[in-house]
């Protein structure tokens, strides 16, 4: 991974072989993030992606070893116990342009990835939902 600041944005470049997750952990605490937006794209080898039932309070997790394209990444970074809190999506397609999309828990680079991070002035912690969702939600 290499990035380069320019004003409130860093362009971050996450390698062939790189877990997102890892060194998105690792860019947020070198650079002390507190809030920031994340937009992106690439090519992966190994995702794993999930869908949040409320009713169950879980995640139902789909892996797809296979070359995709990854033709969005969003979320956040916000703090939840002083550490980094990553809240992110992803959008993939495979060879057919099937696409898939749902919250991102792991994924390794084929080629590269391409991150614009957006750092916000302030920072947004992480709660328990009092709604009771089982969700980590916003904290101002």
């Amino acid at each position: 991974m290499e990035y380069k600041k320019f004003d409130s944005v860093y362009v971050v470049r996450i390698d062939r072989g790189e877990e997102v997750m890892e060194q998105l952990k690792k860019f947020a605490e070198a650079e002390a993030i507190q809030t920031a937006k994340i937009e992106g794209l690439g090519a992966a080898d190994h995702v794993e992606m999930g869908l949040y039932d409320v009713g169950k309070q879980a995640y139902e997790s789909h892996t797809f070893d296979q070359p995709m394209e990854i033709s969005q990444i969003n979320g956040s970074i916000t703090r939840a116990g002083g550490e980094p809190y990553f809240h992110l999506h992803i959008n993939v397609c495979d060879e057919k342009q099937i696409s898939y999309g749902g919250h991102l828990n792991a994924c390794r680079i084929s080629g590269t990835c391409e991150l614009f991070v957006t750092v916000i002035d302030g920072c947004v912690g992480r709660q328990k939902d009092p709604k009771g969702t089982g969700l980590n939600v916003f904290q101002f």
